[in-house]
């Protein structure tokens, strides 16, 4: 649940705001990384690591590092079931008791629970939503992201808007400077990029082992790589690089500390799918998109044969379902007048970063215990 608004704003003080609301990215890939970090919101490195540590603590960042991208590495899609009542908790336990399932959300709909699947390869993917479906006797709906025209849940927290980004829409607004924060526009082009079901990186093996290492976070200290180095029995010089290249090459999307939004009061969170025109699909992505109240947006294949017709997603996180809902009209009003449905997320039933082992192991072997009461840390 969340803090509130004003409850976990309370505990932050500006030099805390800085972190938070500027290093979501952008956090060095240097051997002493919080030494430019506190020099930038002016304490001294030793504070600046204090001050990440009892944020973490506190619950306002959900880890320290980077954030990884499952459709580069391997082959992740989203997934649903329709839950019976009387069974829900028996069907999310199942589900997540999957190491490979790292997000699962109960939302208001006839499909009730939506979950990810990130596996080594889409045979195996594809195998654990065939386990999933024997196990609970239910029908799964899958959905692979098939075109990714903006994803970025990095947004300043720190305010009290009603809507991610809010600011940013009213500088977008008519007379108004255009688009998003210079900062998000830089990190992140909005336009139609093809994801493949089977996406691979070609990994060196520090670079393998690396993202296993990782896959919860860095190390909260002053030397991050340096303790990763160690880890790994390999020079730091070596460790630096590698973060730089599977960062150059999107495996990792960004470094920095992971804002848990829902304890900053981003609850009102809606995931609105849309039966967007095949022709008109790209044009209408790309510009829902660009709109700096859109968090998400991409497109997911129909399954008319599960009386399913949509095509494009898009998310809005907001502190108010009544904001979000009229940010969702303005937006079917000017630039998707299509039919569409508002998916509300009711609770969270897990969340975690997407667990690789042994997505960037050895081989496509099955997990062991890749059952109820397996890892979901």
């Amino acid at each position: 649940m969340s803090r509130g608004t004003g409850d976990w704003r309370a505990l932050v003080d500006d030099v805390d705001a800085a972190l938070i609301d500027g290093y979501q990215s952008g956090f060095p890939v240097a051997e002493r990384p919080f030494e430019p970090v506190g020099a930038d919101v002016g304490v001294p490195a030793a504070d600046a690591l204090r001050r990440v540590e009892r944020l973490s603590e506190e619950g306002i960042f959900r880890r320290f590092g980077p954030v990884l991208n499952p459709p580069v590495i391997g082959s992740s899609t989203l997934a649903a079931v329709s839950a019976p009542e009387g069974r829900f908790e028996e069907v999310a336990e199942t589900i997540n008791g999957y190491r490979q399932v790292n997000h699962n959300y109960a939302r208001d709909h006839e499909w009730n629970m939506w979950f990810v699947v990130t596996a080594a390869s889409k045979e195996r993917r594809d195998a654990i939503i065939d386990e999933v479906a024997s196990r609970t006797g239910l029908e799964v709906l899958v959905l692979p992201m098939l075109t990714d025209f903006y994803i970025d849940l990095e947004f300043p927290v720190v305010n009290a808007d009603r809507f991610a980004r809010e600011r940013s829409e009213a500088r977008s607004a008519p007379g108004s400077a255009s688009g998003r924060s210079p900062r998000a526009s830089n990190e992140t082009a909005v336009d139609a990029t093809a994801i493949s079901e089977r996406a691979a990186a070609d990994l060196s093996d520090l670079e393998r082992r690396l993202l296993l290492a990782v896959q919860g976070g860095f190390p909260l200290s002053a030397t991050p790589y340096r303790d990763l180095a160690a880890e790994l029995d390999a020079p730091v010089a070596d460790v630096l690089g590698a973060v730089e290249r599977l960062l150059a090459a999107g495996c990792i999307k960004r470094v920095g500390c992971v804002v848990n939004h829902l304890a900053t009061g981003f609850d009102a969170n809606c995931m609105v799918v849309w039966d967007v025109p095949d022709g008109d699909l790209d044009e209408r992505g790309v510009r829902a998109g660009r709109l700096p109240s859109v968090t998400l947006c991409y497109h997911r294949p129909r399954r008319p044969e599960q009386d399913w017709e949509y095509n494009l997603f898009t998310m809005v996180h907001g502190r108010e379902q009544a904001a979000v809902d009229a940010k969702i009209d303005e937006l079917a009003a000017e630039h998707l007048p299509f039919a569409h449905e508002r998916l509300y997320s009711t609770a969270t039933l897990k969340q975690t970063g997407a667990r690789y082992e042994p997505l960037v192991g050895e081989g496509d072997a099955p997990e062991s215990d890749g059952v109820a009461g397996s890892e979901t840390a």
